[in-house]
């Protein structure tokens, strides 16, 4: 049977970070994927419920989690809402919660290997958690970013220095959501340490590098740059896929989008594979 835990735990500056595991009791493994979103995502986004249950299906327990400043409160998790924690948020808070997660993870669970699938912004974050973290077994990667201030145009900084925030366009709700200057700040003072290129060098363990050649938010080519610089890794182009896969928020259907079926088998298939 399949079962769905909730939790929570205290992420950066005191905020919740709300998170579930999903599981199958009568068919597991000691393994757990953790999966970590994008910007402007969350844990309960389109489809993301599905492929939970896929992998759990499938033996492989699936942790999935809101970073504690995405803007989704415990009150509505079903959407970005809390523009305060929204535009308060910084890269440094989300490596602290990724962190948290797998602390929390190896602690709780105690799983003999630890998976990390992340997308988009979510793909440069766990690249840099694989490179450091000897307890990450696998690293999955769909639709990666290979730099954080490609969330953002140049020619925007000036104004956000000046005026201390600038605005990002939901795609779906045409709301601006605010993002203040910290995120900028962070990012110049971190520059070195948050290098996604350079961390993508540093990876020892197996990876797996998914996109769609018919993403528009992050080009097929991000995905090549990041596997030149980590030769050992495998990737695999979803011909015809956009930035998500197919699925969209809402997601009322009850299987997962062709291309994002696509992407979970084949991460399984690596998983798999010894």
């Amino acid at each position: 049977m399949i079962k769905n835990e909730q939790f929570s735990l205290t992420g950066s500056s005191g905020k919740p970070i709300i998170g579930d595991y999903t599981v199958d009791d009568q068919q597991q493994n000691s393994s757990i994927i953790i999966f970590v979103h994008g910007f402007k995502g969350f844990k309960d986004w389109g489809a993301h419920h599905l492929v939970a249950r896929y992998f759990a299906e499938n033996g492989y327990p699936y942790l999935k989690f809101n970073l504690s400043h995405s803007g989704v409160s415990p009150e509505k998790p079903n959407d970005v809402t809390d523009m305060e924690a929204f535009a308060s948020n910084t890269i440094s808070m989300e490596l602290a919660d990724l962190n948290t997660i797998v602390n929390y993870t190896a602690q709780s669970y105690h799983p003999k290997k630890i998976y990390l699938i992340g997308h988009s912004r979510g793909g440069g974050l766990v690249i840099l958690q694989a490179a450091k973290d000897p307890r990450i077994t696998k690293l999955i990667t769909w639709s990666a970013i290979a730099d954080f201030s490609s969330l953002w145009k140049p020619e925007q900084e000036e104004e956000w220095v000046k005026t201390g925030k600038i605005y990002v366009e939901n795609a779906r709700t045409k709301e601006k959501m605010p993002l203040n200057s910290t995120l900028l700040q962070d990012f110049n003072s971190n520059k070195e340490s948050f290098s996604i290129i350079q961390a993508a060098a540093r990876v020892k363990i197996p990876w797996l590098i998914l996109h769609g050649d018919e993403d528009v938010n992050v080009k097929f080519s991000v995905a090549q740059e990041l596997a030149q610089k980590q030769l050992k890794a495998e990737i695999h182009k979803i011909e015809g896929a956009n930035h998500v896969f197919g699925a969209s928020h809402p997601y009322q259907e009850t299987e997962l989008p062709k291309h994002l079926q696509e992407v979970c088998n084949k991460s399984l298939e690596f998983l798999k594979r010894k």
